[in-house]
């Protein structure tokens, strides 16, 4: 598949979520089996760390078809960007979805500000960038989407093998927001 045949994929995934029809395939004994020896996922989700945010759940996917980084405001550091180079470069990965989420506590936490002790600051920090271009009148879920936008882009600037592939046309780079309360995620 390509990467439009893959969004197509991740599309039509989401409808079956949002409709309660789940396929469930390929979560089996024997889809274990194949994916002894290697993975191949199509699709690398960057994710929040939420607990009511399921990508494969959301997409209908089933093992191995998702390569799935999640960290608390779907940021970009060191470490996804480096794992998503990973997916990118040894895997084959086609698309790369980087999914904020309606009522995100961490997008909340840098709005409100303060001092949230080292690691949660240096979190934080990350989601700076859309706060910083964010209106005076935009909302937590304003501020979402610019971040899932600006992490979307961050990623390319971030990183020669990411920005290479996209260059070549192996790799397609998409922003989305999930809903909480239907399932459906919007693609930016």
């Amino acid at each position: 598949m390509d990467s439009n045949q893959i969004f197509n994929r991740l599309k039509k995934g989401n409808e079956n979520f949002v409709s309660d029809k789940l396929e469930g395939k390929l979560q089996n004994d024997a889809r274990r089996t194949e994916l002894v020896n290697g993975q191949e996922p199509h699709t690398i989700v960057l994710s929040c760390a939420d607990s009511r945010v399921v990508p494969e759940l959301a997409f209908d996917t089933g093992l191995g078809e998702l390569f799935v980084l999640r960290v608390a405001g779907n940021i970009a550091n060191t470490s996804t960007i480096a794992s998503i180079e990973y997916a990118v470069a040894h895997c084959g990965s086609k698309l790369i979805v980087v999914m904020g989420h309606q009522s995100c506590g961490a997008v909340t936490a840098a709005v409100n500000g303060g001092d949230n002790g080292y690691n949660l600051n240096h979190l934080l920090s990350h989601i700076q960038p859309a706060l910083s271009v964010a209106k005076p009148n935009d909302q937590v879920n304003d501020i979402v989407k610019i971040n899932a936008n600006l992490t979307a882009n961050d990623l390319m600037s971030r990183s020669f093998i990411i920005k290479n592939a996209v260059d070549k046309g192996d790799v397609k780079v998409v922003a989305a927001y999930y809903n909480l309360d239907s399932g459906k995620v919007d693609f930016l």
